[in-house]
């Protein structure tokens, strides 16, 4: 790992497609190291192998959605100073929702960056502990993760704004009650995308866990299968880039650009849970 961090220092700018496949290759840990790549305008993915973490930047300040793990703390920072951007002008941190692989690292760039967390309720009750709430399908099977102070509740719909950035909260409650997607445009010249961050919308639990045993876990998952396939997307990042096929589509083998991508994804989400409840019928 220490040799890969030394030589995301040593280089300069994002790096392109093929540099990010050939160092990921074989690999799709949540903490190794990748190098940044540009999505779109001031859009940087500067997370891992396995997990995206989004810098979006701006002439006033950074903002930076999610943490990865702990262990991937020191390559988020090395990714960051690559792209040319100081860590200490990020000034908000976000989260998509509250597990480990997505929120162990936002202590520890707590720490490194000064910034503020912003969090619906429902996730920074778990942030503040770091102890999966019990009442998530994943308890007892993911591992808990360092508390991380919350600064600020935001609400559905609410803005984070830095500058000219403008990013929405967009509650998406299901993988956990906490989930939350975000949307904001970006613009390299005169094109601009709306941009989203989608959040998870997979249905994995503990081998015990039924959900046809809790209507209030598949109550709001159905819900956000609606919203999210309602949602005005040019562009669909999600936290695990497998799951939007990001990498192929920033190496032109699928569009980058698909206005229909938020809906079919939203339509896989509900088509894996719809078989996850017919296979539990039948026990």
């Amino acid at each position: 790992m220490f040799a890969s961090l030394a030589a995301l220092a040593l280089a300069t700018g994002p790096a392109s497609i093929t540099e990010w496949q050939e160092q990921c290759a074989g690999k799709e840990g949540w903490s190794d190291p990748a190098p940044p790549v540009r999505i779109h305008g001031n859009t940087y993915d500067v997370g891992t192998c396995g997990i995206v973490v989004l810098l979006i930047a701006g002439p006033k300040g950074h903002v930076l959605i999610d943490g990865a793990t702990a262990e991937a703390v020191p390559g988020v920072a090395a990714n960051i100073a690559r792209l040319g951007y100081r860590i200490g002008d990020v000034k908000w941190l976000l989260n998509s929702h509250e597990h480990v692989d997505h929120a162990g690292g936002l202590a520890g760039l707590k720490r490194l960056t000064g910034a503020k967390l912003a969090a619906r309720s429902p996730a920074a009750r778990v942030l503040k502990t770091g102890i999966t709430d019990p009442a998530d399908p994943q308890a007892g099977s993911i591992a808990d993760f360092g508390p991380v102070a919350v600064d600020r509740i935001i609400s559905d719909g609410e803005q984070i704004r830095v500058g000219p950035l403008v990013l929405t909260a967009i509650a998406t409650p299901g993988h956990t009650d906490g989930s939350t997607s975000w949307t904001w445009r970006s613009c390299e010249g005169a094109t601009c995308r709306t941009m989203v961050y989608a959040d998870s919308v997979s249905s994995p639990s503990r081998d015990d866990y039924r959900f046809r045993d809790h209507h209030e876990r598949v109550a709001p998952f159905r819900w956000t299968f609606a919203r999210l396939a309602a949602l005005k997307c040019d562009i669909i990042i999600t936290p695990h880039p497998a799951a939007s096929q990001l990498i192929e589509r920033l190496a032109g083998k699928a569009p980058l650009v698909d206005r229909a991508a938020c809906k079919t994804y939203a339509a896989r989400g509900r088509d894996a849970l719809g078989k996850r409840l017919s296979s539990e019928s039948k026990r």
